[in-house]
C-alpha cells in the first residue's frame, strides 16, 4: 500500500479539469487529500464553452474512494477567485494547499500581439495566481501554515518565440512566489514553483511546423502524470524546509533552476562615463553575456525514458 503523504489535507488545484492540473488533482487525492477541482471549462485561448471537465475529475476521485468537489469560477477575477477558496472552506472546513495551475495561451510574434491578447494571458496566469493566493493567504496566516505551488515555464525562465505575454507572466510568477515565501515564512507558509515539461492542450497548440515536429515528438512522451509526484512532495510535510525554489520536471528528470544573481562585476573608482562603459565595462563583461537562447536550445538532449 503506497504511503498517503497528504492524508487529512485539503488541496485546491486550479485549471485541473485536464492535463497537468488533472494529473496533480488525481494524485493528491490518491495521497489522501480532499480536493477542490477548479476549472471553468474554457478553451485553450480562454473562450467560454459548455464543457465541464472538472466534473469528470471529481467523479474519478470519488469512484476511487476519495473526496472532491468541482469549482467553475475563474481565477482571473479577484471576487471569483475568492469564491474558489471559500468553496474549500465550505466543503471541507479548511484549506492547506493551493496549486496555481490555470492558464491560457494566445501566442503571437510580439509586433503582431494585440493588447487584448496580452491582457487576457496576464489576467489568467499572473493575476490569477495573485488572486487565488491572496485569498488563501488569509486562511494560511490564521492557521499558521499552508503551501503554495505555482506553475511557471521555461518560456519565461529561458525564453521562447512568439510568447511574450505567456513568458512575461510565467517569469513574474517566480518573483511572486519568492515574495510570498519571504513574506509568509513567519507563518509557516511555503511557496515554490514547478516548470513542467509535459504534453497538454496548451502545448498541442504549438504550430506543427517542420522545425517544431521533432521537439513536439519528444514532448508527447512526457506525460502530465510525471509532473504530479513533485507537486505531491512539495505539498507534503516532508517538504517542510523547501521554500522559495523553482524546480523543472522533464519526464524522469528533475532540475533545480537558478535564480538571477550577479555573475560578474566591474568597478571604476571615479565613476563611469558612457565612454568608459563603452571602452572598459562592456568589453570586460561581454564574455559573460547571456545569449538569445530558447528553451529547446538549453534543454537540447532527449529526455531519458
Amino acid at each position: 500500500m503506497p504511503e498517503r503523504m497528504l492524508e487529512g489535507k485539503v488541496a485546491l488545484v486550479t485549471g485541473s479539469g485536464r492535463g497537468i492540473g488533472r494529473a496533480m488533482a488525481l494524485m493528491m487525492a490518491k495521497h489522501g487529500a480532499r480536493v477542490v477541482v477548479n476549472d471553468p471549462g474554457l478553451s485553450v485561448s480562454g473562450e467560454r464553452s459548455e464543457e465541464r471537465p472538472a466534473d469528470q475529475v471529481v467523479s474519478a476521485i470519488i469512484e476511487a474512494g476519495g473526496q472532491a468537489v468541482a469549482s467553475y469560477d475563474s481565477v482571473a477575477d479577484i471576487q471569483s477567485a475568492g469564491r474558489i477558496v471559500q468553496q474549500a472552506i465550505d466543503s471541507f472546513g479548511r484549506i492547506d494547499i493551493v496549486v496555481n495551475n490555470a492558464g491560457i495561451l494566445r501566442d503571437k510574434i510580439f509586433h503582431k500581439m494585440k493588447p487584448e491578447d496580452w491582457c487576457a494571458v496576464i489576467d489568467v496566469h499572473l493575476n490569477g495566481t495573485f488572486n487565488v493566493s491572496h485569498h488563501a493567504a488569509q486562511h494560511f496566516r490564521a492557521q499558521n501554515g499552508g503551501v503554495f505551488i505555482h506553475m511557471t515555464s521555461t518560456s519565461g525562465l529561458i525564453g521562447n518565440l512568439g510568447q511574450a505575454n505567456y513568458s512575461a507572466a510565467k517569469l513574474a510568477i517566480t518573483a511572486l512566489s519568492k515574495s510570498i515565501a519571504l513574506d509568509m515564512q513567519r507563518y509557516n507558509v511555503r511557496s515554490n514553483c514547478i516548470s513542467p515539461f509535459a504534453w497538454s492542450r496548451m502545448v498541442g497548440e504549438i504550430p506543427d511546423t517542420p522545425d517544431q515536429q521533432e521537439r513536439l515528438a519528444k514532448i508527447r512522451k512526457m506525460t502530465p502524470e510525471k509532473v504530479a509526484p513533485m507537486a505531491v512532495y512539495l505539498a507534503s510535510d516532508a517538504a517542510a524546509d523547501v521554500t522559495g525554489q523553482v524546480f523543472a520536471v522533464r519526464g524522469t528528470e528533475i532540475f533545480l533552476m537558478s535564480q538571477p544573481r550577479p555573475i560578474r562585476g566591474v568597478h571604476h573608482a571615479g565613476g563611469w562615463t558612457a565612454e568608459a562603459i563603452r571602452d572598459g565595462a562592456i568589453p570586460a563583461l561581454r564574455s559573460s553575456f547571456m545569449g538569445l537562447e530558447r528553451s529547446p536550445d538549453v534543454f537540447n538532449w532527449d529526455p531519458p525514458e
